[in-house]
């Protein structure tokens, strides 16, 4: 039963789906032979419960939350949902828990944002004491942290299974790799556009980016990494450098470039976001089809 992740996942918003779109979805991705399916928290659909919903229709897909913000459940709710997750769906799920944005959590939840790192270790202690007195399940799912930056990835890497970072780059895996050593999961997101015309490219690549590169997380994220302000003076509008940084684009096989490079520095598990070309929101079945682990 223990969780084999696989070398290649997916990221997608699942929002803008009914939930019969949701199942079809993820039956496609497992009859391509993608490994997982990683699903985000904003304001938007429950994760659990897609998450559980998706597992009574699918057979081998590993369903991870990337992530879960701590913010929204407190320790012992979140106990007994990665508890309950672990026996709904033995070997195939992940929990993903990060401490998300300030916006997200003071604006639209009215919540108190604390220093990221304490934060994190406070609730992972308090879920380790938490009360549960159901039946557990025979092997509890992995867990991985949101991590960024040097103190979230060594916490990720002590209490967790390993980290899953968002908004990176190939080097920012490289460094990630260094801190955490050899046993930690590392499986970073990589956003991919399935598209060679430069100008269409770097344009969806930028619809994409723009919601992210107003989050100071990801601004210092980037400036550890080299990128400047100026880089995202305008966050709808990015320097060339950081969208090609970011976002890989071009045929399938800078794609698959883009994604072993990941591996090549470390990564454990790669999943990509698909990035329609016309800038829409949606997930790219074209791209999904093309990079597919099951040769489609």
């Amino acid at each position: 039963m223990t969780t084999e992740l696989g070398k290649l996942g997916v990221w997608a918003g699942l929002d803008g789906n009914t939930p019969d779109e949701n199942v079809a979805f993820a039956r496609q991705l497992e009859s391509w032979g993608y490994s997982a399916l990683w699903i985000p928290e904003a304001v938007g659909l429950d994760p659990f419960a897609t998450l559980a919903h998706l597992a009574a229709h699918t057979e081998r897909l590993v369903l991870c939350t990337g992530i879960a913000n701590i913010y929204a459940r407190d320790p012992m709710t979140m106990k007994a949902l990665h508890k309950t997750l672990s026996a709904i769906a033995p070997g195939r799920f992940v929990l993903g828990m990060g401490v998300s944005h300030k916006h997200l959590v003071f604006n639209a939840r009215g919540h108190e944002y604390k220093k990221p790192v304490p934060a994190m270790r406070e609730y992972l202690d308090a879920m380790e004491k938490a009360i549960f007195m159901a039946r557990p399940a025979e092997e509890d799912a992995p867990i991985v942290l949101a991590a960024l930056r040097p103190l979230m990835l060594k916490l990720a890497a002590t209490r967790t299974r390993g980290a899953h970072p968002y908004f990176v780059t190939p080097e920012h895996t490289r460094r990630a790799r260094e801190r955490m050593g050899a046993d930690a999961w590392l499986c970073p997101e990589q956003k991919v556009c399935l598209e060679t015309d430069p100008g269409k490219a770097r344009a969806a690549a930028r619809a994409a980016m723009a919601i992210y590169l107003r989050a100071p997380n990801y601004q210092n994220s980037l400036r550890e990494l080299g990128f400047e302000d100026a880089d995202w003076a305008d966050p709808a509008a990015p320097s060339d450098r950081l969208v090609d940084a970011i976002v890989a684009w071009g045929d399938v096989d800078a794609l698959r470039a883009r994604i072993q490079e990941h591996h090549d520095a470390g990564a454990t598990h790669v999943c990509i976001q698909a990035v329609r070309p016309d800038g829409n929101f949606g997930n790219d079945l074209a791209a999904l089809e093309a990079l597919a682990p099951g040769g489609a």
